[in-house]
């Protein structure tokens, strides 16, 4: 599968922790930056990232910011594209089972690396089923 990668300064570091994972999980990485921590225009990184999910050139995307909601507004302006913003792996699940989002934004102020790295992997292993067999998880997961 191809992920494309966008970010602003304030989702940097957790753009780079994720995108490790995902290559060490054989996924392909589209990365469209930012590429450090230095003060950024976030629309010019994340619409790149909607963009090649809508056009297909990715199946999925990821985007992050300091709260993760201006990159899910700019992102869903994109034609085809779904972003659930997520802050655990609950609305990860519900994204996809229920809104087949094809793109999830998150906040790297609002969650500890590690949530955001389950919020990935949850996001990435739930097929849409239009919600009919929700995996039953805690909201403290």
């Amino acid at each position: 599968m191809n992920i494309s990668l966008g970010t602003d300064h304030a989702g940097f570091e957790y753009k780079e922790a994720i995108k490790e994972m995902l290559i060490n999980k054989g996924y392909t990485v589209k990365d469209f930056g930012t590429n450090s921590n230095k003060s950024v225009d976030y629309p010019l990184f994340i619409r790149p990232a909607a963009e090649s999910v809508a056009s297909g050139e990715c199946e999925r995307g990821i985007v992050l910011g300091g709260s993760g909601n201006g990159e899910a507004m700019c992102a869903n302006k994109v034609k085809g594209v779904r972003c659930a913003l997520c802050w655990n792996i609950v609305t990860a699940n519900l994204s996809r089972a229920h809104n087949d989002a094809n793109m999830l934004s998150i906040g790297q102020r609002m969650v500890s690396e590690e949530t955001a790295l389950k919020i990935v992997n949850e996001w990435l292993d739930v097929p849409f089923d239009g919600g009919r067999h929700i995996r039953r998880i805690s909201i403290l997961e």
